[in-house]
C-alpha cells in the first residue's frame, strides 16, 4: 500500500520535493534498477495529466526528487488534484509509492 502524502504548490512558481522510499524496518531503500514516474490530474478519471520530473537523487539512499517548472505551475488551474509516485523496476514491475491530493494555489502576479 502506498504512502498518503498531499502536496502544496503555489501556482506560477518553480517546485520540488525530495522523497525517500524506505522499506518495511524504515531503512532507506536501494533504488537501482528502478525508476521512477508520477503525474497529477484533476482527478483518477480525466486522461489529461502533467507529469512531475522525477528522477532518482541517490539510489543507495533511495531519494527521489519531484520536480515542476514554474511554466507548468502556471498552466494548472487552482484547485485540488491527485497525483501518484511509482517506481518501475527493470522486469517491469510496477509499484505505487506515494498517492495524495496535490492543492493549486493561485498567484497573483502573472
Amino acid at each position: 500500500m502506498a504512502v498518503v502524502s498531499n502536496l502544496a504548490i503555489d501556482q506560477g512558481t518553480t517546485y520540488s520535493v525530495t522523497i525517500t522510499v524506505t522499506d518495511d524496518t524504515g531503512s532507506a531503500r536501494n533504488l537501482t534498477n528502478y525508476t521512477p514516474r508520477a503525474q497529477m490530474r484533476r482527478s483518477y478519471y480525466t486522461t489529461a495529466n502533467t507529469s512531475f520530473a522525477a528522477n532518482v537523487l541517490n539510489p543507495s539512499e533511495g531519494t527521489i526528487t519531484l520536480d515542476l517548472s514554474a511554466t507548468q505551475t502556471s498552466a494548472l488551474k487552482a484547485g485540488r488534484y491527485v497525483y501518484d509516485l511509482e517506481l518501475v523496476s527493470n522486469t517491469l514491475t510496477v509499484e505505487r509509492i506515494v498517492e495524495g491530493i496535490v492543492t493549486i494555489y493561485p498567484e497573483a502576479t502573472k
